[in-house]
């Protein structure tokens, strides 16, 4: 699946404007919240706010950026859960969960070392899940990607422990961004 694919179908998901007074994004649209529209230079009111100028974001912001699409060359799937996860949760948080994965399941080392938690996708990154493929195939990719998505479902229930007004989201969350 390729990134603008992906751009929209997370466009799709997120929908138009919307302002929850739950949501501590504030005012959204297409997915954007208005503090991350007006960090890459948008000063108008959200209702209006481009849905060109969504895609950009998207892609500077949650792909090229984070280096998912060097991930995309070794596991497309998992990729693609980044992009996601990183959209909704911080492209870091999405790092540092594929890390905590690969971490988790090379055998105590047997397949290939462990990596620091850095939450920044580079070289020992890209060579521990090259080195995770390499073990485990492309069957891996679908318990590596469950190995990330369990650890988004534990996030998610946190946040709504920790603050009673996520509970709003919750149950979206779960059924949009979990399998």
């Amino acid at each position: 699946m390729d990134i603008d694919t992906l751009i929209d179908e997370v466009i799709r998901r997120e929908g138009g404007f919307s302002d929850h007074p739950a949501d501590r994004g504030g005012p959204t649209r297409w997915g954007i919240t208005q503090t991350v529209a007006r960090a890459h230079g948008y000063q108008g009111d959200m209702r209006g706010f481009p849905r060109e100028q969504a895609v950009a974001i998207y892609r500077a912001r949650y792909w090229d950026g984070p280096r998912f699409a060097f991930v995309a060359e070794i596991a497309p799937k998992i990729a693609a859960e980044l992009f996601d996860t990183g959209v909704n949760m911080g492209p870091a948080v999405a790092a540092g969960f594929l890390q905590r994965a690969l971490n988790a399941l090379n055998r105590n080392g047997r397949d290939y070392r462990d990596i620091a938690v850095d939450r920044r996708i580079g070289p020992r990154t890209l060579a521990a899940l090259g080195g995770f493929m390499e073990a485990r195939g492309r069957n891996g990719e679908t318990v590596l990607l469950k190995a990330i998505e369990a650890l988004q479902g534990a996030r998610y229930i946190d946040l709504a422990e920790s603050r009673p007004a996520n509970e709003a989201f919750l149950y979206g969350w779960l059924a949009n961004r979990i399998g």
